[in-house]
């Protein structure tokens, strides 16, 4: 709990002229009232309180921390048992006093706040405070950009539950590749992995990513039968149960081989990982980085014979994006793309938009890297067909047609940033040809 109130005192620091109210928001319904989604408290909620309660709020000012929440009634007790009183929770929070939700308005006039994510909560929110949340304004916007300064960068805790995260998804991981060659079609990988996740006592930090249809980026349907010669695109993280995340992709040959187009690929995004990876440190610009794996894969591509002309033009013209659309990764903390609740607030940084190029649109971080954070490197290559009919000028189809059997890979690891360089904290999960093959056969 002293991690919790040091981040309170921390934020106070940098808001003391006004307090805040986090929401931790409310679990959405299915298709009936009573059957749920399973519910996800508010990743700034759960960075403040460290405590997973639903339909709380919790006010941070000067005096410390007070729990507003309504306790189950008698009924609730049945179908979901007991649960412990609002005092109790409020004393593992910390909190200095605890009150029922009715007891919220007096607080309501000065603080600052956040949107919550569930449509519900949202709209009690703006109901309550009297004024939207979106976009953010005043001193809500001044509110966001403080709790984004203190979540870019990790402390020890958040560290060690990120660990714990990918520690069961390397696990879980393995057995996919292990699974693999014995399993006839995508949902029986999908479920030996996240049997793994399971049995831990963590959940899928996203939707898994397990197909045979890579290039559909994130394609979360498992119908497809695996058949000989395609590639299995497998992109999984679990989350801990305080919310920390992972987020690992690989991709390996449903037959336990790459054929020899698979491999020549594989072995250009390979490359444009390791070179990516290589160049993380403190201060270096994120979208370089980014421009690192745009280079690296379009001479490949050009040595494959899949591209033609000079580097610098294909990569200034986008064309390379034809193959690798999407940014080179993210932020990973306590949401998988963290703080993207919060759309490119803490992404870019001050003064800094989205590009307009094709090349460029797609990149979720934009800043200087820090001491502490944690980002994803995931460069890939796809063959999305209404992507490849929008540009013939540097494609050359022959030699193309020749490389049908890769429909999408990608390779993704989750790196911190330390104070002299960079920490593979996936390295556990082997990704060569050669390490690859061995697991699968």
């Amino acid at each position: 709990m002293l991690t919790y109130l040091q981040q309170r005192r921390k934020l106070l620091a940098e808001i003391s002229s006004f307090p805040l109210l986090l929401w931790s928001g409310s679990a959405s319904p299915r298709n009936f009232p009573a059957l749920r989604y399973p519910f996800r408290a508010s990743s700034h909620f759960l960075y403040f309180a460290g405590f997973p309660l639903e339909n709380a709020v919790i006010y941070v000012a000067e005096g410390g921390l007070e729990l507003f929440w309504d306790e189950p009634s008698r009924d609730a007790a049945l179908w979901q048992g007991e649960s412990p009183s609002r005092q109790e929770i409020g004393e593992k929070m910390g909190a200095q006093a605890t009150h029922p939700l009715s007891k919220l308005p007096p607080y309501l006039p000065l603080a600052a706040s956040f949107p919550a994510i569930d449509l519900k909560t949202y709209q009690e929110q703006c109901h309550l405070l009297g004024r939207s949340l979106s976009p953010l304004n005043g001193k809500d916007l001044d509110l966001a950009h403080s709790v984004i300064t203190l979540r870019l960068k990790h402390d020890p805790l958040a560290l060690e539950e990120i660990k714990k995260a990918i520690e069961v998804s390397i696990k879980a991981h393995l057995v996919g590749m292990q699974t693999v060659k014995h399993s006839s079609s995508e949902a029986e990988v999908r479920a030996a992995i996240e049997s793994v996740i399971m049995t831990n006592n963590m959940t899928n930090a996203y939707n898994s990513i397990v197909t045979v249809e890579g290039e559909v980026l994130h394609n979360e349907h498992y119908h497809n039968k695996l058949v000989k010669g395609d590639l299995l695109l497998v992109d999984v993280g679990a989350e801990t149960p305080l919310g920390w995340a992972a987020d690992i992709t690989r991709t390996y040959p449903v037959s336990g081989t790459f054929s020899p187009t698979q491999r020549d690929l594989y072995e250009v995004v390979l490359a444009a990982q390791k070179a990516c990876i290589n160049k993380i440190a403190p201060g270096v610009e994120y979208e370089s980085i980014h421009l690192t794996a745009a280079q690296i894969l379009t001479e490949g591509l050009i040595n494959l014979g899949i591209l033609r002309g000079s580097t610098e033009e294909i990569v200034n013209n986008d064309a390379h994006a034809l193959f690798f659309p999407h940014g080179i990764g993210h932020l990973l903390g306590l949401d998988v793309h963290d703080m993207e609740d919060l759309g490119d607030l803490a992404g870019y940084a001050k003064g800094r938009k989205r590009s307009h190029r094709f090349g460029l649109n797609y990149l979720r971080l934009n800043r200087p890297l820090e001491a502490g954070m944690v980002v994803t490197i995931e460069p890939g290559f796809y063959q999305i067909p209404s992507l490849l009919k929008s540009n013939k000028d540097y494609v050359n189809w022959e030699t193309l047609a020749n490389f049908k059997d890769v429909r999408g890979i990608r390779i993704e690891d989750d790196v911190l940033v330390t104070g002299s360089g960079y920490e593979v904290l996936t390295a556990g999960l082997p990704k060569t040809i050669q390490e690859i093959e061995a697991i699968i056969s």
